[in-house]
């Protein structure tokens, strides 16, 4: 599955959504992110804040499950997704 960088943002802006319908999920996002609870508009076009959302989805499988099933996504498309985004290059650790 790829994606270009704009298809990636919708993916994410969903993902946004579903954390702002979901206090204890948003209160760690936020706790993790630094991000205030204005950051959510404010920043909800950029496509970096936007890779922090799917950074932060993609700690947990069952928060990918629960996100990709609440936004009418395949689990495997948060990955990808995030990839298009920036700083969403594979890290090499060697």
């Amino acid at each position: 599955m790829s994606f270009s960088q704009e298809s990636a943002e919708v993916v994410a802006l969903k993902v946004l959504g579903w954390l702002a319908e979901n206090e204890g999920m948003l209160i760690l996002f936020m706790g993790a992110s630094g991000a205030a609870a204005s950051d959510l508009q404010t920043r909800a076009g950029d496509p970096i804040f936007l890779g922090s959302v799917l950074d932060f989805i993609l700690m947990d499988d069952a928060w990918v499950i629960a996100a990709c099933t609440a936004c009418d996504l395949p689990f495997t498309a948060l990955a990808p997704a995030r990839a298009a985004l920036p700083g969403g290059g594979e890290v090499s650790w060697t």
